[in-house]
């Protein structure tokens, strides 16, 4: 139960493995992956209220220092939203969900270091929170046309006379089919039936323009017709190839990054998808294999130790965003189209001693109610009663070697148990 919740959910507490072990692993999975009819903490972090793009109200008359202006108010917009959704990771009774759209946002890699538009990243996320759990289908069609993405991958400067192929290129090689399920010519082809979308910085939406559009005929992986945006996305998601790919995509994130996915994983949605990954034998034989991302570690410890980041004090919510900084995980900011790398990637000497900085920025933030369940027990006893906090089935021993000498000081010995292999590697 606690491998499954640790996978499936950003950092579940004790009480609820508890609760997940008096159901039974076929009434937990049926739990996880069906949304509470309300969730509280959802809805007590809604997404902020932004104004239009800064940028929008200038013009070519503007000031330098007008410029600059609206520079910062860019990135204060995108420090807000930030801070918002980290807030709501760790809020959201739905854990599946959220770690779902944190998957989708690490697949459909956009980062608003080239989008620099707020309003652009967060209309994103809704479009990926609101096809994420269902069929491939939906989903590529509306990120075909997703603002955000078009910006990223240079979609406006696509059009009938110059057709510009990254976005037809990365839809086809990173997002639903992967390398070797297409060719050239269908990149091609498929730019061609890209043409004609651009996007309104003043309203934050796209709109069509028939006049950019390549309305002739199109052959893509062995069809033709005239495809436009929509009849492409359909094409693609329609793939055996795109149900396969997404899939080990999923379990790669979700599961194993050393180990091949199992053969007859996907489903005709993703949650389906998830429910046969969760399920296959497989799947109990990676525990302790996958390492966490900088974010699965930040939010999972914030969960466990009662730590909302809107309710600290705001040089607290720097010194976090700060360490994911230099993790370099830091949520709308991948590094490339690729997204983030995985497994051995996060463990290097510079990552530790981020992880130490903000495991004692964790450790100092610490609820009292949880600090307390700590400090009730034996100092002898503390180890295990840290491993039980964090959800860590055990120490080995050059582990606990390390943490019994911390146990008369409570909270050096949460921030090293935080940085510990066995909290590390899940």
């Amino acid at each position: 139960m606690a491998h499954l919740l640790r996978r499936a959910t950003f950092g579940p507490t004790a009480d609820e493995v508890d609760a997940a072990e008096r159901a039974g692993p076929a009434a937990t999975l049926d739990r996880l992956l069906t949304p509470p009819a309300t969730d509280r903490g959802a809805a007590a972090t809604p997404v902020p209220a932004l104004p239009p793009d800064p940028y929008a109200g200038l013009t070519k008359d503007s000031t330098r220092e007008q410029r600059q202006q609206a520079n910062a108010e860019r990135r204060k917009q995108l420090q807000q939203v930030t801070e918002w959704w980290l807030d709501r990771m760790v809020a959201a009774q739905d854990g599946l969900t959220e770690k779902l759209l944190f998957f989708w946002h690490g697949h459909w890699a956009t980062s608003a270091q080239k989008v620099k538009s707020a309003r652009l990243m967060v209309g994103q996320l809704e479009t990926l929170r609101r096809h994420g759990r269902g069929p491939l289908g939906p989903l590529v069609a509306a990120m075909v046309r997703d603002p955000a993405l078009i910006v990223w991958l240079d979609g406006q400067k696509n059009t009938r006379k110059a057709p510009n192929e990254n976005l037809a290129r990365e839809l086809m090689e990173l997002f639903t089919l992967g390398i070797g399920a297409y060719s050239e010519a269908d990149v091609k082809a498929g730019a061609r039936a890209l043409t004609g979308w651009v996007v309104d910085r003043r309203t934050g939406t796209v709109r069509f323009e028939t006049k950019r559009h390549d309305p002739g005929e199109k052959s893509i992986l062995g069809q033709s017709a005239r495809f436009d945006a929509e009849a492409y996305a359909g094409l693609l998601a329609a793939q055996p190839a795109a149900a396969t790919f997404v899939a080990g995509r999923l379990w790669f994130r979700y599961a194993s990054t050393e180990t091949p996915a199992p053969d007859g994983l996907a489903g005709a949605d993703t949650i389906a998808t998830v429910r046969a990954l969760f399920s296959a034998p497989a799947f109990a034989q990676t525990r302790g294999t996958l390492v966490k991302q900088p974010v699965e570690w930040l939010v999972g410890a914030l969960r466990q130790l009662g730590v909302r980041p809107s309710a600290l004090p705001e040089q607290q919510r720097k010194q976090l965003l700060a360490g994911l900084n230099a993790l370099d995980q830091v949520p709308l900011r991948p590094p490339s189209v690729g997204g983030w790398p995985a497994g051995s990637a996060w463990l290097t000497t510079s990552s530790l001693q981020a992880r130490l900085r903000t495991a004692g920025v964790l450790a100092a933030a610490t609820a009292p109610g949880v600090l307390a369940r700590l400090t009730a027990a034996p100092t002898a006893g503390r180890p295990d009663a840290l491993a039980r906090l964090l959800v860590v089935d055990g120490w080995g021993a050059r582990t606990r070697a390390a943490l019994t000498p911390l146990a008369g000081e409570p909270r050096k010995l949460l921030a090293a148990g935080l940085v510990s292999p066995e909290y590390t590697v899940s």
